[in-house]
């Protein structure tokens, strides 16, 4: 049994089998680099609205082919659900047909 002051890149297991500890070690890696490839999409997402507010419409169609990529690989890694994915997709586009 280990507990330890948390830190995002700590382990906190009160595992008391090897292969537990092993679980909670592949979750804890799992979930931080789940939260890097949301915190990219989210990124993408946030240069296309910068470029819509802008109003710049060839900018925001090149970033918006980037966020729809990253969207995209996020679903088909299951990061969220298909219908956020389509639904962030449908309102982007609608607001990037808007301008």
């Amino acid at each position: 049994m280990r507990i330890v002051a948390p830190s995002q890149n700590e382990v906190i297991s009160v595992a008391n089998s090897p292969q537990a500890r092993k679980r909670a070690k592949q979750n804890t890696v799992r979930r931080l680099h789940n939260a890097s490839q949301k915190s990219a999409m989210r990124t993408t997402i946030k240069k296309l609205v910068t470029a819509l507010e802008a109003g710049d419409k060839a900018v925001a169609a090149d970033a918006y082919k980037v966020a729809v990529s990253s969207i995209d690989l996020a679903t088909q890694k299951g990061l969220h659900h298909a219908n956020r994915g389509a639904r962030l997709k449908s309102r982007l586009n609608k607001r990037l047909q808007a301008l």
